[in-house]
């Protein structure tokens, strides 16, 4: 047994942990979590912990259910929220099939695998999500309109907020779990709040995303309120996004950096991007999987709607923040299509493997958009080469079918399940008659 296999034995006696909850996430991105005791746990860091692949969503089909859980010992750390008293951990687990080998449904897999292809090429993905979410009075009923906890704007002090407080309460459980926040803020919308992590590599961002959304629903629900993700909750407020800053490093040098170059971007940055923007079309499935994400694209206030890429032009897809003298490392790029509700592990996993494929094509990037991209007519963007992001689920499922960088990054199993699923989903959604046609036709018709 390894060093930090002894180190969470240890840990287990020091801390008086009675419960370790083994998480692993689903095709979907939903959270799954088997509670061990801690005598079990030197049995699962050695063999796993068997359960039935076919009970969960894309796993296994049902003549080959059998898998394992194997605890990473790296992810362990005590959850804050179980209060005093005997304490409960967790640790993020890879999915493995009886044999040892890795489970081609695991979607911690589908990042491991492509990151390690980008690790072959001397690369190392770091990024740094910057999270949206509402907080609401009431949990969810049917036909019931959600009220926020507030009324406040974007960056807005308000005394005595319940945002405030909230805030201040999950960053405090947050960094007792070993992940770092830099900012936090009330958002544009009545009751939004953004929260943004640190950069750190995409594995441990991406175990940090899955971590960060249920410690948020766990604050939410001790204060008596409801956090969502879901990207567009209102109709005429702006939606949830997950800006993420990316970044490519080679060893300890920040690839995306070169000292006098236009933006201080170097040509690897700029392939990155042009590989991105080549495939974001296909990719739109991954990073906004829900029917409801392409109201957020396309009818949310500052997310964007078109393939373009921009310096400082917060209307583009792709932003390519200023540049901070004497700081090179910190040279990034911002995608601001991904919605706080994706599965991040196959999300950041899409977004390297089209950013590869740019550096290894060696990509041409696209004129740069300098215009506010929402105000331009259809004949302006078209004229300036600036594409159209898919419009509803259905349009980015029909690309997304076609697409050879997913098909090869998420792995035929996952391609085919998670495609299976959101055309049910699409399916499902279109039979729906709405409260806009009931309201808009009963008077008339």
């Amino acid at each position: 047994m390894g060093k930090q296999e002894d180190f969470v034995l240890r840990a287990l006696e020091e801390r008086d942990v009675r419960f370790v909850r083994l998480w692993f996430t689903d095709v979907l991105g939903f959270l799954k979590s088997v509670a061990v005791a801690p005598a079990e746990l030197e049995g699962a860091f050695a063999e796993g912990i068997g359960f039935d692949g076919s009970a969960i969503e894309g796993f296994a089909r049902v003549y080959e259910s059998d898998m394992l859980a194997k605890p990473d010992p790296s992810t362990f750390q005590v959850l804050p929220w179980r209060g005093e008293g005997p304490a409960t951990a967790r640790m993020f687990c890879d999915i493995v099939m009886p044999d040892g080998s890795p489970s081609y449904a695991d979607p911690r897999f589908v990042l491991k695998r492509t990151l390690s292809a980008a690790a072959e090429k001397g690369f190392t993905f770091y990024t740094h999500p910057e999270i949206e979410f509402y907080l609401f009075k009431n949990p969810p009923e049917l036909g019931v309109e959600p009220v926020p906890v507030d009324r406040s704007g974007y960056f807005d002090h308000t005394a005595q907020s319940m945002g405030a407080d909230f805030r201040r309460e999950a960053i405090t459980q947050l960094e007792s779990m070993g992940i770092s926040v830099e900012f936090s803020h009330h958002e544009g919308g009545p009751g939004q709040q953004e929260i943004d992590l640190r950069y750190a590599d995409a594995l441990s961002t991406a175990d940090n995303v899955m971590t960060f959304r249920t410690v948020i629903r766990e604050v939410a629900l001790s204060q008596g309120v409801w956090a969502t993700f879901m990207p567009k909750p209102y109709t005429t407020h702006p939606g949830s996004g997950m800006h993420t800053h990316v970044s490519l490093f080679e060893g300890d040098q920040n690839a995306f950096y070169e000292a006098g170059s236009e933006y201080q971007l170097s040509k690897t940055g700029r392939q990155f991007i042009a590989g991105v923007l080549a495939h974001a079309p296909e990719m739109s499935v991954v990073t906004n999987q829900w029917v409801n994400s392409y109201k957020r694209l396309m009818f949310g206030g500052e997310a964007p709607s078109y393939v373009c890429w921009g310096h400082n032009n917060r209307s583009a897809m792709i932003r390519v923040p200023m540049y901070k003298p004497l700081k090179g490392q910190s040279t990034r790029v911002e995608l601001r299509t991904i919605d706080a509700a994706c599965n991040p592990y196959l999300a950041f996993a899409v977004v390297l493997a089209a950013g590869m494929k740019g550096i290894e094509q060696s990509l041409d990037l696209p004129r740069e958009a300098e215009d506010d991209v929402w105000s331009l007519t259809e004949r302006e963007r078209t004229s300036l080469g600036i594409e159209p992001l898919p419009k509803s689920l259905n349009e980015a499922i029909e690309i997304a079918e076609k697409s050879e960088l997913l098909a090869e990054t998420l792995g035929e199993h996952v391609f085919d399940f998670f495609l299976r699923n959101k055309r049910a989903e699409w399916d499902e959604y279109r039979g729906q008659v709405s409260a806009f046609e009931r309201d808009r036709m009963l008077p008339v018709l």
